[in-house]
C-alpha cells in the first residue's frame, strides 16, 4: 500500500472576517504535494497564496474542507500537537532571514533545538552539519552582520533544516537578494529536493518559479493553474571582482 501525499488539501476554505465583511482567502482549493517535490506558488498580492502557505504550515487553520498532513487530518490535532508536529516536520524560511543579530551562525541554528529540548552537544553538533551542508561550516563564528545577505539565507536554510524536516517552506527567499545570490539558493533548494526534502515556494518572480518543477498559479483565493515542467538547472555564475564578499 502506497503512503498517502506528504500534504493533501480537498475542497480548503479559509474566511477571514473583518467587523461585518468577511474576506474569502480561499475558495475551495484542492491538491496534492508529494514528497521531495518543489513546487512554487505564484499569484498577486490577494490571491491567497500567503493563506495557504500559513495553513500548509500550520500557522492557521482552515475555515472548511480538509487539510491532511502526511495522512493526518490537521483540524483534529490539539494546540499542543499542532506545535510538535510543524518543529518536527516543517522549516520555515523567510525573505528578511530574521536571525538573531548578536548571535553567532551557529547560535541562530541551533535555536530550534533548543525548542525542542535537544542537549548543548547535541545542539552544536547538528548546527553545525546543517552548515557545512549549505556550505558555511566556515563561517559558524560569524554573527549576521559580518556576512552577505546570501550568506544569512543560507544561514536561515540552515536553521530550517537543523530539525531535519520532511518540508521546507521559503516565503519570498530571494526577495532580498541579487540575481546571482539568488540562482544560488534555488541551486540550494534542488538540491535539497533531490534528497527528498519537499520544498514550497511562494514568489512573484517568474524567473525563480523557472526552478522549480511545478508551479501553482493562485488568483483570488483559487488555484488558476497548476503545471509541471523541466525545472531551469540553478547553475551560478563564476565569480567576478567585487563578489568576494559573498564568498563562504
Amino acid at each position: 500500500m502506497s503512503p498517502p501525499p506528504l500534504i493533501q488539501f480537498k475542497d480548503v476554505a479559509k474566511v477571514y472576517r473583518m467587523g461585518d465583511v468577511e474576506v474569502h482567502a480561499l475558495r475551495g482549493v484542492s491538491l496534492t504535494v508529494e514528497q521531495g517535490e518543489f513546487t512554487a506558488i505564484m499569484g498577486a498580492s490577494g490571491s491567497g497564496k500567503s493563506t495557504l502557505m500559513n495553513i500548509v504550515g500550520l500557522l492557521d487553520r482552515p475555515t472548511g474542507g480538509v487539510y491532511l498532513l502526511e495522512g493526518e487530518a490537521v483540524s483534529t490535532l490539539s494546540t499542543e500537537r499542532l506545535a510538535e508536529v510543524r518543529n518536527r516536520t516543517i522549516g520555515f524560511v523567510f525573505q528578511s532571514f530574521n536571525l538573531l543579530s548578536r548571535t553567532s551562525a551557529l547560535e541562530n541554528v541551533e535555536l530550534p533545538l533548543l525548542y525542542a529540548g535537544a542537549g548543548s552537544a547535541e545542539r552544536r553538533r547538528r548546527a553545525a552539519a546543517s552548515l557545512d551542508r549549505v556550505g558555511l561550516g566556515s563561517r559558524s563564528d560569524h554573527h549576521p552582520n559580518q556576512m552577505s545577505g546570501g550568506q544569512q539565507q543560507r544561514v536561515a536554510i540552515a536553521r530550517a533544516l537543523v530539525t531535519e524536516p520532511r518540508v521546507i517552506l521559503a516565503d519570498e527567499p530571494t526577495g532580498n537578494l541579487d540575481s546571482r545570490t539568488s540562482v544560488e539558493v534555488m541551486q540550494l533548494f534542488q538540491e535539497l529536493g533531490r534528497s527528498g526534502i519537499t520544498v514550497v515556494l511562494v514568489t512573484h518572480e517568474p524567473d525563480i518559479s523557472q526552478y522549480a518543477s511545478r508551479v501553482i498559479q493562485m488568483r483570488d483565493g483559487r488555484v488558476l493553474s497548476d503545471e509541471r515542467q523541466e525545472p531551469k538547472v540553478a547553475v551560478v555564475p563564476p565569480w567576478t571582482e567585487g563578489d568576494e564578499e559573498d564568498q563562504p
